[in-house]
């Protein structure tokens, strides 16, 4: 049995978030650490409270580790959807690597650079590519 086309990307975006989770560790740990954060007895707090504490850049992997638990789970629903009606077309294969290529670059520009201008438009055209995902799944079950 081979995989559908759409788990691919699908895949390949849910590697990507546990790359960003090790990449915001490998960060915020020996940031932590410097900034005399005493983790054995740190307690109730949330990562929005590190703001403060932490270097922005350090807390920048940390934000879009979190970014990628929001909007993508509309990705992965529409595209387990696809999966699941049986849909094959080449405008949803293109739309859904669009997408994950997108988050991708978005991860990186937040991740170093951080420009928001450039992350905003990133992400609307990522957008768009989830949008044409919902549209073709909507005619696909009606």
């Amino acid at each position: 049995m081979s995989a559908h086309p759409l788990a691919t990307p699908m895949a390949v975006l849910l590697a990507w978030t546990m790359v960003m989770f090790f990449w915001m560790y490998a960060t915020r740990i020996p940031a932590m650490l410097r900034s005399d954060i005493d983790l054995k007895t740190l307690r109730g707090t949330t990562g929005r409270s590190l703001d403060d504490a932490l270097p922005p850049q350090v807390q920048w992997k940390a934000h879009n580790y979190n970014h990628l638990l929001e909007q993508p789970t509309l990705f992965y629903g529409v595209t387990l959807l696809l999966i699941l009606l049986g849909h094959e077309s080449r405008w949803a294969l293109i739309l859904a690597w669009t997408y994950v290529a997108l988050r991708i670059v978005h991860s990186l520009v937040q991740a170093t650079v951080n420009i928001v201008r450039v992350r905003f438009a990133i992400f609307f055209i990522g957008s768009l590519a989830l949008l044409g995902l919902i549209i073709l799944a909507l005619r696909a079950t009606f």
